[in-house]
């Protein structure tokens, strides 16, 4: 059997020696220790290192001292070079794929077709994404229901507290995987599942506990681990949300402690201790679930609270405030000795010490990765090894149990070095497992480059896909290979989806050269933070038929779709998505409860919602197209009330021309195409080709995807896809 020789061309601003750092090695399934073996020099900026007896890896390139590829994938011996593979030694000048002047890749000459490629279970593209706020979803068991004690919802007419904050659970989720599977996803991202503390800890971002799964979403028979097993079977994937940035305001159990009272001994001014009436917590604000009615558990808090935890569950009996004298219960005294932080006496091992982000330190890098965002978010000194120790060890327990993937939260409160010690110490830890992050903006996200943006290019998106050092150059630096959620074309659609029009869109397509790999990015319409309106609260407020058309754009353009849950029906349509006012409960946001249309008797109802089967179809349909899942984006062309453009993966391996219409019927003309039988997806016409030019109509708010030698329709017509 031959051998399998990777030689890689070192980039001028790489250390020596060069790594190679590989995995899945086949036959065999082999792989090196993160950063990989040195390379062999072979001159003229060239390294060589030879797998005896393989015929194909996946493999990532670096220096060791934080420059990098993105993960790559090679079958046969070749030559790596100006971020693509050849199969023969480039001549100087030849690395580089062409480019136009705005950085689009040239289409390239006619020659003979490879074979299409087949789906590997391998490449995060493949899939679709699912989003869903665990505790939120489907409740499965009422038992580990839980009230936070912020935003209580009331029944007017019983005056008893209802719809528990902590209400869907893992339990629920597993009776629903199926739902989700016959919606055509195969990968659900979940909120972060770690234990968590706060008054309003539901949705999993204010950790205290990363090594322990929070109980409020397990049950004796649908463990954490029970979900992951579940799901597998099923072809779905398990995205963990993970937060690297901050935790709760109580510190992290079992290791750091953060100064307070017992909120037992908490009275607001004007009452007196024992009257407090605040639904399931009764008498006081201590944990209602809990003998001793107390938050926190730690076992580094000093002795005199460890005390109180464990005794006096009507926070009646005398405390002396060990920080001023003063005894509590006492009605009104200092809240913040209950609930705040005084950041200058922060254990400096554990956290930053530069107190809390101000208005202007949002677009300024040094306090939006040294501050504390918030009262109950405080920064992580993630720059200690203390705390890389102790996170990336708690995750790489997960991606141990058979997680797939991890969102990172909050990625530009965190510098791109630092954050990547984590990415690539859990890429290390499990070979090919997929991660992207967060990075809000609300614009193109250009930074540096203009485009009215207010922020620099090394706190937004695309600063994190690539490796190099000059803000107005993303060539500088290669591809991360950690991509983010595309917040530069989400915020688009506020100026057009949302209006019922394209206009603008491929003014955003035709800048993705500025990421590393543009195909890898999260695309979305909304999620549990935005929606694409103007002021970016409210969940999609717009007609049903221009979210069709926005996920036609979603599920035809690079990237990998995902929804948000409740989308597929409309779900809590304009509302807002979190709380807004000092009287909003979850069920008057877009994070309302959503169990109530999976039930036995509803589900068939939710299912039949034409934007259930509209998306429903156009998974269907990306998972038999391979170009629609990997390829790069050319001849990008939109006029407002259409768009149309050009998939080509692989050299034409897998090959489709896209029209999509908006609003009224559409005429799509594209020239420079590829000759031979083309076939739509969508309609099931056959249109043969054989001077470079492709004409269709496409009827209003559906969609062309014309395949080279295309398997023709796939899926039933719809109300918009027809």
């Amino acid at each position: 059997m031959p051998d399998l020789v990777i030689r890689f061309r070192k980039p001028q601003d790489w250390s020596e020696p060069v790594r190679l750092h590989y995995w899945d090695l086949e036959p065999g399934g082999g792989g090196s220790g993160w950063p990989g073996v040195s390379m062999t020099a072979e001159g003229d900026d060239w390294y060589s290192h030879t797998l005896p007896g393989a015929v194909s890896v996946r493999l990532v390139f670096n220096d060791g001292t934080g420059r990098q590829t993105g993960d790559l994938h090679r079958r046969g011996s070749g030559w790596f070079a100006g971020e693509r593979w050849h199969d023969s030694r480039p001549e100087p000048g030849e690395s580089s794929p062409a480019r136009s002047a705005q950085g689009q890749i040239k289409a390239p000459k006619p020659q003979p077709r490879k074979p299409q490629p087949e789906l590997t279970g391998k490449d995060f593209r493949e899939e679709t994404i699912y989003f869903l706020l665990t505790a939120r979803f489907y409740d499965g068991d009422p038992s580990n229901n839980f009230f936070c004690r912020d935003r209580i919802r009331f029944d007017p007419a019983t005056g008893k507290a209802i719809d528990p904050h902590w209400r869907g659970d893992f339990k629920g989720l597993i009776q629903r995987l199926d739902y989700i599977r016959d919606l055509g996803f195969t990968a659900i991202w979940i909120t972060p599942p770690i234990e968590n503390r706060s008054g309003l800890d539901y949705h999993g971002y204010h950790g205290y506990d990363w090594t322990r799964i929070d109980p409020r979403l397990e049950s004796p028979d649908a463990t954490y681990q029970d979900l992951i097993d579940a799901a597998h079977p099923r072809g779905i994937k398990i995205i963990q949300d993970v937060v690297i940035n901050h935790s709760c305001q109580f510190g992290i159990r079992g290791k750091v402690w953060i100064d307070h009272l017992p909120i037992k001994y908490y009275v607001p001014q004007g009452s007196e201790q024992g009257r407090v009436d605040h639904g399931p917590y009764q008498g006081n604000l201590g944990n209602y679930a809990w003998p001793n009615r107390d938050d926190i558990d730690n076992p580094v808090a000093p002795d005199w609270y460890r005390e109180r935890h464990a005794t006096d569950p009507e926070g009646k009996v005398p405390l002396k405030d060990p920080k001023t004298g003063e005894t509590v219960p006492k009605p009104g005294y200092d809240p913040g000795r209950f609930f705040g932080i005084d950041a200058g006496t922060l254990d400096p091992e554990w956290y930053h010490q530069h107190g809390f982000i101000a208005g202007g330190d949002w677009e300024n890098p040094w306090p939006l990765q040294q501050k504390h965002i918030a009262g109950d978010c405080i920064d992580l000194n993630t720059e200690g090894q203390t705390v890389k120790d102790y996170i990336i060890g708690s995750i790489n327990t997960y991606l141990d149990m058979g997680v797939d993937a991890l969102r990172i939260d909050t990625v530009k409160h965190i510098e791109r070095g630092n954050l990547l010690e984590y990415v690539n110490a859990w890429k290390a830890h499990k070979p090919g497992v997929f991660v992207f992050g967060e990075n809000l903006v609300k614009g193109y996200g250009w930074g540096d480059l203009g485009g009215g943006d207010n922020g620099p290019s090394p706190i937004r998106p695309w600063w994190y896909t690539r490796l190099g050092n000059d803000p107005q150059d993303p060539n500088s630096g290669g591809d991360s290979g950690f991509p983010q959620l595309d917040f530069g074309l989400f915020s688009t659609f506020r100026d057009n989806l949302s209006r019922g029009s394209f206009d603008g869109v491929a003014r955003v397509l035709e800048m993705d050269w500025i990421y590393g790999d543009a195909t890898t990015l999260v695309t979305f319409l909304q999620n549990h933070d935005v929606g694409p309106d103007n002021d970016f609260r409210f969940r999609f407020k717009g007609e049903a038929w221009m979210a069709a058309a926005a996920y036609n754009l979603i599920w035809t353009v690079r990237g990998i779709p995902c929804l948000y849950y409740g989308e597929e029906i409309e779900f809590m349509k304009g509302a807002p998505q979190d709380v807004i006012g000092n009287d909003d409960t979850l069920d008057t946001t877009g994070r309302a409860y959503f169990g109530d249309h999976l039930t036995d008797d509803r589900i068939k109802e939710t299912q039949s919602h034409p934007l259930y089967q509209h998306i429903r179809r156009l998974n269907r349909i990306r998972r038999a197209i391979p170009a629609l899942q990997k390829a790069h984006m050319s001849h990008i062309h939109e006029w407002g009330s259409g768009i149309r453009f050009v998939r080509d993966l692989d050299d034409g391996a897998s090959y489709a021309v896209v029209g999509l219409a908006i609003g009224g019927d559409q005429h799509i003309h594209v020239d420079g195409v590829r000759n031979g039988v083309y076939r739509d997806a969508v309609t099931g016409g056959e249109i043969h080709v054989g001077d470079g030019s492709l004409s269709f109509g496409v009827r209003g708010n559906s969609a062309g995807i014309w395949v080279l030698d295309g398997p023709g329709k796939i899926g039933d017509d719809g109300t918009w896809l027809r």
